[in-house]
Parts: structure tokens; sequence; C-alpha cells
């Protein structure tokens, strides 16, 4: 008879547990991996490049390209995907326009140094053109180490 009743109980107890199955089923999930795809181009990358470079120096900086079209050979596409395991997929694209070998154009929406302003229209669309400024030509350029000297005193 002893035997019984513990027997009732576990079935009750085991039965009773069942209910609760969804409730444990809900937070249970299974383990997903995050996928990354193409380019990754970061900010720091973008602000290398400068207009007038070649193509071997762009890839150098960039590494090669996720699609180069046969139909506009002077374009060159970055794109970047993220999907993590459990979030929003994330998704970069840059493309770079080259003439006559040389870099002359970049768009996309990895920018080299993010907008000031927060009501600049500009900031808001998803795709702009990154305006890049050619080097500035060297002051002290063929002076002597004394004339360089002169123009840019040592501060003490």
């Amino acid at each position: 008879m002893k035997r019984l009743i513990v027997l009732a109980l576990f079935s009750l107890l085991a039965l009773g547990g069942c209910s609760n199955l969804p409730e444990v089923t809900s937070w249970l999930t299974p383990y997903k991996i995050d996928i990354r795809q193409g380019n990754y181009v970061t900010q720091e990358m973008v602000a290398q490049l400068k207009l007038g470079q070649s193509r071997d120096q762009v890839r150098f900086v960039l590494g090669t390209p996720l699609l180069t079209d046969a139909f506009h050979a002077d374009r060159w596409d970055y794109v970047y995907r993220f999907q993590p395991g459990h979030g929003e997929v994330q998704q970069r694209r840059m493309s770079l326009y080259f003439a006559d070998g040389k870099l002359a154009r970049i768009e996309g929406d990895v920018v080299a140094n993010p907008p000031a302003t927060a009501g600049n229209p500009a900031a808001q669309t998803s795709s702009r053109v990154i305006e890049i400024s050619s080097p500035p030509a060297a002051k002290d350029q063929g002076k002597t180490k004394p004339e360089a000297d002169k123009a840019a005193p040592a501060s003490k």
C-alpha cells in the first residue's frame, strides 16, 4: 500500500511537470552562429583612400572587391553582410569608381568621418557620395633646412 501511494505521488508530480512544458521551451532555443559575408570595410580603411590612387593601392588598402562587373569595368563593389544568430541583419555597401585607372569617386554607407550635424539631410540617406580631398602640397618642400626652421619656429 505504501508503494502504491509513493507511485501515485510520483505519477502526479510527473504529469504536473508536463503542464509547464510550453513555458520551458519558450526560453530554450537552439544556438545560431553569426554569419559574416563579404568584405569588412572599416571607417579607418576608407580614411586611407585618396582620390587619384591606383587600383593596386586601393586593393592593398581594402582588399579584393567582392564584385567587379564586366559591363562596368571602372566600378568596384565592396559589400559586407552580418547576420547575428539572434538579431537584425546588418549590411554595408561601398562602390568605388575609377577613371583612367585612378580612383575618382566613392559612394556607399561607409564613410571616413561621420557628419557633424544631425540635421544634415545627406546624413539621413542610406547612400551618399563620399568626398575625399587630395593630399595638400607640402609647403616646406624644396626649402633648405635653415629656411624650413625659420618658417616653422620651435615652441619652447
